[in-house]
């Protein structure tokens, strides 16, 4: 079997299961033997963690690239179109690669469902995801690959890679519990699966309860743990600008103030000082000689779409896929940091398993807002808004958010913003309405 277009290549990988009931990294390590092992060639940064991982990965490409270095990245899910979860150099993965990548795997998974019939069957749609990555990465003689956990860590799909440059765990919060568990204790443990012998690893904040199973982990491993307590440090500068955030930075001999990123959020001075010190330790690895105007540069030029990303200016229209309650809990902060005198119109989709109730409700906590609920066409079932409010009449609802966007834009000021936020499949479709 092989396919004649692009269209029917991605359709063959939508149509591969999504999870099976035992995870399993075998099934994943076969996969990659059949194929020849593209990822042991691979110099790899490996990134986890519940929220923040596509914006340190966009800054790790950035300050990699200032290099001068050919980087690939892997991101899920995609927000504009598929090719975007692979990349190198920012250029998404050609529709004709990756059919000829997709034509090359077929007869490989055909085989491992035959061989595999009396277990779960052959790889799941991100196990061949991961595999296609690996394959291009591998082809393209990538200098670095900057390769971001689909879910967990454990037992996904990536954590193949046995020896990454450097792993990185961003944030330790609340989602997925069906497949990761309801304490944080239980997702920590997830998280540290990336862990490898003798591999450094680099936190964020991450909770104390949290914390102790990561430094048990790193201790079992003997990976050297560097946390933004001991190693590093930053915090808002005194600047300030329009737009983005700025932070003063501490950590490895290197002291820079007033370092400023072009994406707003107060989870991106974090998410910039974590980058930043993983792609440090990279730098003493291999010997760099980094300077700080390059640092400037590379912070200044990360971008990462649908995260607190403006795509209008007059009305002022934000998205953020914030898709849990801890990335909620960041918008509000930003929200009371950044636009305490301003009206807030709030558009709101999320999916029924996402904790909408709580999202909701920490939304309708907002002093300077007028939130409206509506649905989209999900993945999964999504949210009805009226079943997952306490108090309905505090929370509009709008059978679509164009149906909101128009009633709210008949009563802004100038002065007021719009932000549309929620599940990234919600924000994926609302972005290519403003953007295409």
């Amino acid at each position: 079997m092989a396919f004649d277009d692009y269209e029917q290549a991605i359709s063959f990988i939508h149509g591969r299961t999504k999870f099976k009931k035992i995870p399993t990294l075998a099934r994943m390590r076969l996969f990659l033997k059949y194929l020849g092992n593209p990822e042991s060639g691979l110099e790899v940064i490996h990134v986890t963690g519940t929220n923040g991982k596509g914006s340190t990965v966009a800054f790790l490409r950035e300050l990699l690239e200032e290099q001068g270095l050919r980087v690939g990245t892997f991101t899920s899910p995609f927000i504009v179109r598929f090719n975007e979860r692979i990349q190198i150099n920012k250029q998404m993965i050609p529709d004709d690669k990756l059919l000829n990548l997709v034509n090359f795997i077929v007869p490989i998974v055909t085989q491992l469902d035959e061989e595999l019939a009396d277990a779960e069957g052959g790889p799941t749609e991100f196990e061949i995801v991961t595999a296609l990555m690996f394959l291009y990465f591998s082809q393209e003689r990538v200098d670095i690959a900057v390769v971001e956990v689909g879910i967990g860590g454990t037992f996904d799909s990536t954590n193949v890679i046995s020896k990454p440059l450097v792993s990185v765990i961003t944030t330790v919060a609340h989602d997925h519990a069906k497949l990761l568990g309801n304490s944080l204790a239980q997702i920590a443990g997830h998280k540290a699966g990336i862990i490898k012998e003798n591999r450094p690893v680099v936190i964020g904040n991450i909770p104390e309860e949290a914390l102790d199973v990561i430094k048990k982990k790193a201790e079992e491993k003997n990976a050297k743990l560097y946390t933004p307590s001991e190693n590093y440090s930053f915090k808002e500068a005194s600047k300030k600008v329009s737009w983005g955030e700025v932070i003063d930075y501490e950590g490895f001999g290197l002291t820079i103030n007033d370092l400023q990123t072009s994406l707003m959020g107060e989870f991106q001075r974090e998410n910039a000082a974590v980058a930043l010190s993983a792609f440090l330790i990279v730098s003493m690895q291999k010997k760099w000689h980094v300077n700080s105007k390059e640092i400037r540069s590379a912070i200044k030029k990360a971008t990462w779409p649908g995260r607190f990303e403006a795509v209008s200016e007059k009305p002022l229209v934000v998205l953020d896929g914030a898709h849990n309650v801890a990335a909620i809990d960041m918008i509000a902060k930003t929200i009371r940091k950044n636009f305490k005198n301003q009206h807030v119109y709030i558009i709101a989709a999320m999916l029924a398993d996402k904790q909408p109730r709580e999202m909701f409700a920490q939304l309708s906590q907002l002093p300077n807002t007028t939130i409206y609920g509506t649905t989209f066409a999900g993945p999964r079932p999504v949210a009805k808004v009226k079943d997952v409010t306490e108090k309905s009449e505090e929370i509009e609802y709008s059978k679509n958010w164009q149906e909101a966007l128009v009633k709210i834009v008949a009563q802004m000021s100038e002065e007021d913003i719009i932000l549309i936020t929620g599940s990234l499949y919600f924000v994926s479709e609302v972005r290519h309405y403003f953007l295409d």
